[in-house]
Order: structure tokens, then sequence, then C-alpha cells
């Protein structure tokens, strides 16, 4: 694994395909509250390329802006509901088109509770990977070799947990109710944003 810190945005040579693994990285869980810190990208080669933005950053990310909008380059997240959210709010875009591989272990593995993406690391890839920087401090001006590794490991695996996933999905026969689920998620953070976070509107 090869991990590439850039400062503010990544560099517009910077080759993208058809598909992005995406995380981020805030000062807490609330997106209208909390600072977004840093952004993680891979495209599955083995190479995570780390944005780390500024405090006081004036400029945003305009390369990276430009894939979050482009409709032909599919971004995955590992629970896209909070990222999504993270990344609409910051820079007042739509992320699309989305896969969420949480939302697909949901669909496709209901044999177990366990979504969490160190789980589908250690079930489907045998892999294991720590989480102990989880609730660090990703304000701080220099981060450190174990949060950088952290991050990277967020999205380095997400192709493959991908691939495997839509193996179930085709099978089980929920691949267009993925979709669907998919198509829906910056709808739900929308939602979240004008405080309905907490309350399911489709609840009795």
């Amino acid at each position: 694994m090869k991990i590439v810190l850039h400062s503010g945005d990544i560099p517009k040579s910077l080759k993208i395909n058809k598909s992005i693994a995406i995380d981020t990285e805030t000062m807490g869980l609330n997106p209208i509250r909390d600072r977004l810190c840093l952004i993680q990208l891979s495209t599955g080669n083995g190479i995570c390329h780390l944005v780390k933005l500024e405090k006081k950053q004036k400029a945003k990310p305009t390369n990276l802006i430009k894939i979050l909008k482009d409709k032909k380059i599919l971004k995955i997240f590992h629970y896209a509901r909070f990222d999504v959210g993270v990344l609409n709010y910051n820079f007042k875009i739509n992320v699309n088109p989305i896969y969420c591989t949480k939302i697909a272990s949901k669909l496709a593995r209901t044999f177990t509770d366990k979504h969490g993406l160190k789980d589908l690391c250690k079930e489907l890839l045998n892999i294991e990977i720590s989480k102990t920087q989880q609730t660090s401090d990703w304000g701080k001006e220099k981060l450190s070799k174990s949060q950088l590794k952290y991050a990277a490991n967020d999205v380095m695996y997400l192709h493959k947990i991908k691939k495997i996933l839509d193996e179930m999905l085709l099978r089980e026969n929920r691949i267009k109710l993925s979709q669907s689920c998919f198509n829906f998620i910056n709808k739900r953070t929308e939602l979240d944003l004008l405080g309905w976070d907490q309350k399911d509107i489709f609840s009795h």
C-alpha cells in the first residue's frame, strides 16, 4: 500500500477511471458543527491519496469536486449516508453516482448483523484492519503515521468488497433493490441536514 498526502486538493493530473473509493474524516459526527479535515481516495490500484483540508483554507478543492460531480465516475463509500452528507454540506454539491458497501452488505448478507468495514474486510477478504484511530484528532496540523494508515485502510479495500457483494446481490436477485437504495442516499442526507436525522418519516 502506498499513501500519498496532498494539501488542499488533488493534482489535476490524477487519473481516475470508472470508479473511486472515498471516505472522510471529521472532527465529529455532526456535519454542520464538525469540520471536515481529510478526504481519502483510492482507485483500487494499491495507492491511497489523502487530501488534508486546512482550517483556514480559503480555496475549495476544485479538482476533487470535479470528480465528485462527474456522473461517469462511480463513487464507492462505506456508510455513504455520512460521507455524502459531509461532502454535500461542505461543497454544496450532490455526489453521484453512489455505491455503499454497508447498504449492499445489509441487503446481501442477511445471515449476520456484522456490516462494519472491519467485519467485511475480515469475513470477505480475510484481512484484519485496525480501528484504533477512529476517534483520534483529525484536525491536528500534522497527522501521525498511524492516522494516515488508518485513513488509507478505510478506502483501500472497498473495490474488492464491492465485487464480492455484487456477486451476492446478483445471486439473491437484489441488484435493482440495492441500486434504488443508493439512488436515495442524496435525499436521505438532505433530510439529515434539514433536521430529520433522528426521525424515521416512513414510520407510523
